[in-house]
């Protein structure tokens, strides 16, 4: 009976020790942060693991067009440049199963990062920041021909300001 007792003992032992050392699944920040690092070790499992499921097919697509590996495409699509010595973020917001995290690229200004969870796990979304980025295009567009169709109206605000000197 002690024997059994013992076994019992050390089987909740076990059981305790390997529920209580799950991690928390990563903040965006922190997928962000290992993104990087695979990026620097030209780790590219890592990088598609970090990927969300709409990027990685959209990333299909491209290789597919390019007659290139999707591996390729995903090495040449980074966020920032592998040669960029440090890379510097702010603002981490998270809304439900959506965040962004704000991330200075090489030429020093700050581009906003998607994110998705994804079966619980953060993972980067560089579709939904392509899609973002059609809206915008398509938006402005909208604008424009809006000025056009006005007459000009506010189409001079669109251009280039002559700088006259002091």
């Amino acid at each position: 009976m002690r024997f059994w007792s013992r076994i019992l003992f050390f089987s909740a032992v076990a059981a305790a020790i390997s529920c209580g050392g799950a991690k928390p699944p990563a903040t965006p920040l922190e997928t962000f942060k290992t993104y990087t690092k695979a990026i620097k070790q030209k780790d590219t499992t890592t990088m598609k693991i970090l990927l969300s499921d709409a990027t990685i097919k959209m990333h299909e697509k491209e290789a597919k067009a390019q007659g290139v590996t999707v591996d390729d495409i995903v090495k040449r699509e980074t966020l920032f440049s592998e040669n960029q010595k440090s890379v510097e973020f702010r603002n981490e917001n998270i809304n439900g199963d959506k965040a962004t995290l704000q991330v200075k690229n090489a030429y020093g200004t700050w581009e906003t990062v998607p994110f998705v969870r994804e079966d619980g796990v953060w993972k980067i979304d560089k579709a939904g920041y392509a899609e973002q980025l059609m809206k915008d295009v398509e938006e402005n567009n909208k604008k424009i021909d809006q000025m056009i169709n006005n007459g000009g109206d506010g189409i001079d605000d669109l251009a280039p300001q002559p700088v006259t000197p002091k």
